[in-house]
């Protein structure tokens, strides 16, 4: 069983990743002037990248169980919206937007994983591993 100092880690980097994702996302969302929900893709291409750099750097410095739930699962977990990704492309999809929702599901599953590729290779490029 996880103890009370876990969660409250998980906690607290989840509650800086939900400011951080809807003020990211707000505010590309605004400047895009679009329907599209450039918003989401944004912050999922921003957490995906953070995470390969993270995953890498982690383990260069070795950090604790706690350290890294307040990084990885509160606060990208928190960022990140695949939730919400899924949520609007099948709205999309129920509008009958076919094509939109398709070019939603292409973005965010190439580019985030571009976006997390590109991060790992940062870590390498920058810590010459």
């Amino acid at each position: 069983m996880m103890n009370l100092t876990l969660f409250l880690a998980v906690g607290a980097g989840g509650f800086l990743g939900a400011i951080f994702r809807f003020t990211i996302s707000s505010q590309i969302q605004k400047m895009s002037g679009s329907l599209f929900p450039f918003g989401t893709l944004g912050v999922n291409l921003l957490g995906s990248f953070i995470i390969g750099f993270l995953f890498l750097y982690f383990q260069y410095i070795n950090l604790s169980m706690h350290q890294k739930a307040i990084f990885v699962t509160g606060l990208l977990g928190a960022l990140t919206t695949f939730s919400t990704f899924s949520w609007e492309t099948l709205f999309m999809m129920q509008e009958g937007l076919w094509s939109k929702a398709l070019i939603n599901i292409g973005l965010n599953i190439v580019l985030c994983l571009g976006a997390t590729f590109i991060g790992m290779m940062l870590f390498k490029k920058i810590y010459g591993v």
